[in-house]
């Protein structure tokens, strides 16, 4: 452990100035180089400031990491160190934002596809016009499932004393589902002074996600789950999650900018 102590630091240290270095500058530039290992990043299929600075995910996936982190603060909150996974009922819902993501995701693609290659995709069938409205609703429809089921698994994995009982409840959840269409309904009119601060925000929480995964895969790595009695103890765990999802991130932002040559999305020509 002595020895975890010393290296996690480092190697820490190490992966930040390496991804720092390649990445564009500016905080918007290291929020691209975020989304950049994740998303698309298509032009036409994102949000834009006044000045045309892309937003550095996509509508869809700008959703999905707001939803997320939402639901993870949300629940850090409301929940503490409960560690249940919610009522099946509560799934069922979560299962048809996710029913809806598929499908508004398909229609997306093939719809891409037909205006790829138009006149020799015609047959390929698509439901309606896609927009960004609803790859906004859907994204974040599944970044709360997403958020429902790290967070109490996080803490069923980490804490040495948890609460069984669900981290999300019919009680608790119309509050986040308030909170996501407020939100929902701030991003869509591209206002800057809610842009900005959600580009930051959604890219950072690529970074919060991949942590708390990659800091559960460590307690389990170094036994340590479920022995982790005050956040301050979750330091090192923490720190070596954000090792690794900078790790995994730096790989394929290198990878992608060498395949394309651009930190923009994937050229369709």
């Amino acid at each position: 452990m002595k020895l975890a102590n010393l290296l996690v630091p480092l190697a820490a240290l190490a992966l930040i100035v390496a991804w720092l270095s390649i990445s564009p500058p500016g905080i918007l530039g290291k929020a691209d180089a975020l989304g950049y290992a994740v998303c698309h990043r298509l032009d036409e299929r994102s949000f834009h400031l006044d000045d045309g600075q892309q937003s550095p995910l996509c509508a869809r996936c700008s959703g999905m990491y707001l939803g997320a982190t939402l639901g993870i603060v949300f629940q850090l909150f409301t929940a503490k160190r409960r560690a249940g996974l919610p009522h099946w009922t509560v799934w069922l819902l979560f299962g048809f934002f996710a029913a809806a993501f598929a499908v508004d995701g398909a229609n997306s693609y093939f719809y891409l596809m037909k205006s790829v290659a138009p006149g020799r995709l015609e047959w390929i069938p698509t439901l309606y016009l896609p927009n960004n409205t609803l790859r906004l609703f859907t994204g974040t429809g599944v970044g709360l499932a997403m958020a429902a089921g790290i967070f109490p698994s996080f803490n069923q994995t980490a804490w040495r004393t948890w609460d069984d009982s669900p981290a999300l409840t019919w009680r608790t959840l119309p509050g986040l589902l308030a909170l996501a269409l407020g939100m929902i309904l701030l991003v869509l009119p591209e206002w800057d002074w809610v842009l900005y601060p959600a580009y930051i925000i959604s890219a950072a929480g690529i970074l919060l996600l991949l942590t708390m995964v990659y800091a559960m895969v460590w307690l389990m790595l170094m036994r340590q789950e479920n022995t982790i009695e005050s956040w301050s103890q979750l330091g090192i765990p923490l720190l070596a999650g954000l090792t690794v999802a900078l790790l995994q991130i730096t790989a394929i932002d290198i990878f992608r900018l060498w395949l394309t040559g651009t930190w923009g999305g994937f050229p369709l020509g």
